[in-house]
């Protein structure tokens, strides 16, 4: 019996918080901001997720043998109907990839698969977003890397709007 050698697919590594307090932060300065004004309304910061919901996508997903995950940034459509305060905001949808061997290498290919309805992609979007709905902001406690009691708490200058605080 031959042993076949795989390599692991891990590409990315925990971070702490002050990586994190500092994407965050330029994104809003960068381009939510921009986005913002553009859409005449506070586009989106996050796109939240349940633990169950991941769980379930990613079971799912490896039943058509999966070997990883694509989060796509994408915008809804100004008419979308699915829920309230999502028109123009921008979204993360998952969609499943499996690892193929092609003459450029290993790439990870999207995952598409048969149903009812047709040939469609392997994908989950439609998460909580934050605008409209972001939680409570919580008191600071000893440790905390700054004094508002959250990650990517930001002072975004809107020139002649003012200030906001994100």
């Amino acid at each position: 019996m031959t042993a076949i050698e795989t390599k692991s697919l891990k590409v990315g590594k925990y971070v702490d918080t002050a990586h994190v307090d500092t994407l965050i932060r330029n994104y809003k300065q960068e381009r939510w901001r921009q986005n913002s004004e553009r859409l005449g309304k506070e586009d989106s910061l996050s796109v939240w997720f349940s633990v169950e919901e991941l769980e379930e996508f990613i079971a799912n997903i490896k039943d058509y043998n999966a070997t990883g995950v694509r989060f796509y940034f994408g915008a809804y459509p100004n008419l979308h109907i699915n829920k309230k305060g999502e028109d123009g905001r921008q979204t993360i949808v998952m969609v499943a990839t499996k690892n193929q061997i092609t003459e450029d290498g290993n790439v990870e290919k999207n995952i598409h698969i048969s149903s009812q309805s047709g040939i469609s992609i392997l994908a989950y979007n439609m998460g909580q977003y934050c605008p409209p709905t972001c939680p409570t902001p919580r008191k600071p406690t000893p440790g905390d890397s700054d004094d508002w009691g959250g990650l990517g708490i930001t002072i975004v200058d809107k020139g002649e709007q003012g200030l906001a605080v994100i």
